[in-house]
């Protein structure tokens, strides 16, 4: 039997990005390894996808935010006074 994985689908929301970066890397680890039973690895799978959702929420608040401060550093709109919106790749 597999170990249990560190929280239930409901408890993604509740993570940190750092949190649910660090159990994505462990998924991926268990998935690649080959080791895991079909049926663990479609669970593992199902909540890796929820995971990786959940990290990209986060990044786009977080780029948002920071834009924010940008933008208001600049006293007007994006693009006012040669500021542009930050990019994240």
């Amino acid at each position: 039997m597999s170990e249990p994985l560190a929280s239930a689908p409901s408890d993604i929301a509740a993570l940190t990005f750092e949190q649910a970066l660090a159990e994505l890397e462990q998924i991926v680890a268990r998935l690649e390894s080959g080791q895991a039973p079909l049926e663990d690895s479609i669970r593992m799978y199902e909540r890796g996808a929820a995971l990786k959702a959940h990290c990209e929420t986060r990044l786009e608040a977080a780029r948002l935010r920071v834009e924010k401060i940008v933008v208001g550093a600049a006293g007007g709109a994006a693009g006012a006074q040669g500021v542009e919106p930050a990019e994240f790749n």
